[in-house]
């Protein structure tokens, strides 16, 4: 085999109850729709020049050299409803490459499957390729996406629709429902191996369960935070889709807002909100106390643990909203807060709430002479904005500080969309301008300015789809 990859497996060594041994399974012909050479290069992986056989490696039909493929075991919250026996049921972990994991999603059935058949098709492959890499350039932490590949087969969802394969990187694999499942097991000895594992490869400076529970919600924090900061919204926030190590994984129905709208929500299975976009500070302080839950068997003291645990939840929020407000401010070119500045950057999201005003065009444009343009009532903006440019005179750099924290461009959905449907014919090339352009998202350049551009009323995306 031409192709190389320095496998430096270490998952396989924690209790075989957290995994099952498992190879993907082989598809009818692969096709290999795009591959992330400088990713290979930064994971060490050589030998990549061989079409056909990235094709079949990471199609799933060949096993690379090194690996030690598995399924892992999880459990989780579902929409806050328990599910205590959940799992890889449609990916598989190849191995582990620089401290990094392998997986490939939509390698067919593993024994965790239940009743899916294991597979992906290609709309939701190419939405996470594109997805991840342009949260990577955004400076957000994030899996990535090595490969894509489709299977010269269809699977049936509401329709028939072509199968592919996604290779995802990430720090692990490891999820607050991970812990979850063993906890719920009173599998002490499991979670001690799992606690310790954890430590070892994401936290080395911590030693104790709330040391690690302490940082994993600083982690969490910081990345909700960001996601705010660029109109994310992740779309299904259960406990098996946060990462331990603190990176945005499984971007399902995941959407970037248009109009800026504090409850917006995308997800075509969150039919009640949990997830909306303004909702994910809450709910990420909801899945640390699962997590938090998860580690009261670890503590010799109960009652002492529920105690401490209870503290570092309850102190969430008021990091969170530190966080968002340094992040808020920081868009509108505001360094370091004064009295009134929530009041100004508060009385602006409500400005672009009720005017239906671009999120991400919005603060892109502030400090131009086409920021009024965003706005129907432009004469309630340039008030705003007078009192706004008054108040950063004097402030160091106010619009670098914004053009280093506002992005020019962003996966727009109805972008997405029309990528996936020529992807579907054959037609690759939408799918690799929006790599092209979203890999300098800070950029201002007329080659991309039509990706700025917010849907017209027919290529308004409504609900996206988990592709499950």
């Amino acid at each position: 085999m031409a192709l190389q990859i320095p496998f430096e497996n270490t998952y396989v060594r924690l209790p075989d109850r957290l995994f099952t041994r498992t190879h993907p399974v082989p598809v009818k012909a692969p096709e290999l729709l795009a591959f992330n050479h400088p990713l290979a290069r930064d994971l060490g992986i050589s030998g990549d020049d061989d079409i056909e056989e990235l094709a079949r490696v990471f199609g799933g039909n060949e096993i690379p050299d090194g690996a030690d493929p598995l399924a892992q075991l999880y459990a989780a919250h579902q929409f806050g409803h328990w599910n205590p026996q959940l799992g890889d049921g449609r990916a598989v972990l190849l191995g582990e490459v620089k401290g990094r994991d392998l997986q490939l999603k939509g390698s067919g059935r593993t024994p965790y499957s239940r009743n899916g058949d294991g597979r992906a098709w290609v709309g939701p492959v190419l939405r996470e390729f594109v997805v991840s890499e342009a949260m990577h350039a955004l400076g957000i932490p994030t899996t990535r996406a090595l490969a894509a590949v489709a299977t010269g087969e269809t699977i049936q969802r509401e329709t028939t629709l072509p199968g592919a394969v996604l290779t995802r990187v990430a720090s692990s694999h490891i999820r607050v429902g991970t812990f979850q499942a063993l906890a719920a097991r009173q599998d002490q000895a499991g979670l001690q191996a799992l606690f310790d594992y954890a430590c070892e490869r994401h936290y080395p400076d911590v030693s104790d369960p709330l040391g690690f529970l302490k940082a994993v919600i600083a982690r969490q924090a910081s990345l909700v935070s960001q996601w705010m900061s660029v109109g994310f919204i992740h779309g299904v926030m259960n406990t098996d889709n946060c990462a331990i190590s603190g990176e945005t994984i499984d971007y399902g129905p995941c959407a970037f807002m248009d109009a800026y709208h504090p409850m917006t929500v995308f997800s075509s299975i969150d039919r009640t909100g949990r997830y909306a976009y303004a909702a994910q500070a809450d709910i990420i302080v909801w899945n640390m106390a699962q997590l938090a839950t998860a580690l009261v068997l670890l503590m010799p003291d109960s009652d002492l643990a529920v105690e401490e645990f209870t503290k570092a939840i309850h102190a969430m929020p008021d990091l969170l909203q530190e966080l968002w407000s340094q992040t808020l401010l920081r868009k509108i070119g505001i360094r370091n807060a004064r009295k009134g500045d929530s009041e100004l950057s508060a009385s602006l999201l409500q400005m672009m709430t009720d005017q239906g005003a671009d999120f991400t065009n919005t603060f892109a444009a502030l400090g131009t002479d086409t920021a009024q343009d965003q706005f129907v009532d432009r004469d309630a903006f340039e008030s705003w904005a007078r009192t706004w440019r008054n108040r950063i005179e004097g402030e160091d750099d106010p619009y670098g500080v914004m053009r280093a924290t506002n992005p020019v461009l962003i996966p727009r959905n109805h972008r997405i969309e029309q990528m996936i449907q020529a992807a579907v014919t054959g037609d690759m090339a939408p799918f690799s301008r929006l790599m092209q352009a979203l890999s300098a998202p800070f950029d201002d350049t007329s080659e991309f300015a039509d990706l700025r551009r917010p849907p017209l009323e027919n290529e308004r995306v409504r609900a996206t789809f988990c592709g499950t």
